[in-house]
């Protein structure tokens, strides 16, 4: 067996585990580090010069931040669930552009952003975890 594909099977069934036991709180946890994780890779492949894999990651990123986006509640969250679906709209444009352009500088842009919204969203308290899978 390719080591690739049993790296790959390995992710696949240890996502689709933490998927199953994870609270709505960690579930979005995993999204913002699945969201890192391609923006990440998509820069090393960027650096690679690979263009489709450097595509395939952003366009993951994309995915998975449009995917925070609908985890979104308007009516429960307001002005800070509006300027959080601003901000993850802006992010989807700043990696289109990023890929377009071919500019690490960008993707670095959006990381630190994911990377400043994942640790508001970690210090949320325990207690709250519960009440926290819309915003």
């Amino acid at each position: 067996m390719n080591a690739n594909i049993a790296m790959q099977q390995y992710r696949q069934n240890h996502v689709q585990g933490g998927v199953e036991g994870a609270s709505p709180h960690r579930l979005v946890q995993m999204l913002m580090e699945g969201a890192l994780e391609k923006i990440l890779a998509a820069k090393g492949f960027m650096g690679n010069k690979d263009i489709a894999k450097k595509g395939e990651q952003i366009s993951w990123a994309i995915s998975i931040i449009d995917s925070l986006r609908s985890c979104l509640n308007v009516e429960v969250g307001g002005d800070f669930a509006r300027n959080l679906s601003n901000l993850y709209d802006y992010m989807e444009q700043r990696l289109l552009e990023a890929n377009i352009k071919n500019d690490p500088a960008l993707l670095d842009e959006v990381g630190k952003l994911m990377l400043q919204i994942k640790s508001g969203w970690d210090a949320i308290p325990n207690e709250f975890h519960n009440t926290t899978s819309e915003i």
